[in-house]
């Protein structure tokens, strides 16, 4: 099972949605790493549902950013 994101990965990811936005960088990667990092909480609450359907739908999001970057 993975292990939950520690603050300190949240906070820098955070610290990197907060730079991109500022010089407008692709959104893409960030997508894919928000995505991570809700699968990973995800994980960590296997009876949470919500939990699923959120971390899914960020996988979704981040899956068709990087199709329609080709």
């Amino acid at each position: 099972m993975s292990r939950k994101p520690s603050i300190s990965e949240i906070g820098a990811f955070l610290g990197r949605l907060k730079a991109d936005a500022d010089c407008g960088a692709d959104p893409g990667p960030l997508l894919a790493e928000k995505a991570d990092l809700l699968e990973r909480i995800a994980a960590s609450y296997p009876d949470d549902r919500q939990a699923a359907e959120v971390a899914r739908d960020a996988r979704t999001a981040a899956d068709r950013a990087r199709r329609n970057r080709r």
